[in-house]
């Protein structure tokens, strides 16, 4: 555990983390700059009500990523499903191919021109 000293809104925090220092200073800077525009611009009347809205603002933006998320999971199930069939149905064809030039060759034996298709 990293424990990182970071400031948002003129007050400084320690916080303990797994992730690395500069990443934790990072999302700190931004949400101190998220605070200080809320803030400034009248958005929010205190730092309570900038973080409440911050924050429902971050679980909107999560609920989104997951949803696409999710979305993208089932698009990759359904071509992963497609590429399957299609595999299977090449298979198949390939077999009903091979299954067919050894029929053309049975024929032609039977009828002695074999000789004549072997340049094809």
């Amino acid at each position: 555990m990293n424990k990182v000293k970071v400031k948002i809104y003129n007050r400084e925090y320690t916080l303990q983390t797994e992730e690395t220092t500069e990443y934790t200073k990072n999302l700190a800077k931004k949400l101190d700059a998220q605070m200080t525009e809320m803030i400034n611009s009248r958005t929010a009347a205190s730092i309570v009500d900038a973080s409440i809205l911050i924050a429902l603002s971050a679980i909107d933006e999560c609920q989104k990523t997951n949803d696409n998320i999710d979305n993208i999971r089932t698009q990759i199930k359904d071509y992963v499903d497609d590429a399957g069939e299609a595999r299977l149905k090449c298979d198949e064809l390939q077999k009903e191919n091979r299954d067919l030039k050894a029929r053309i060759y049975e024929l032609e034996q039977k009828l002695g021109i074999a000789g004549l298709n072997a340049n094809k």
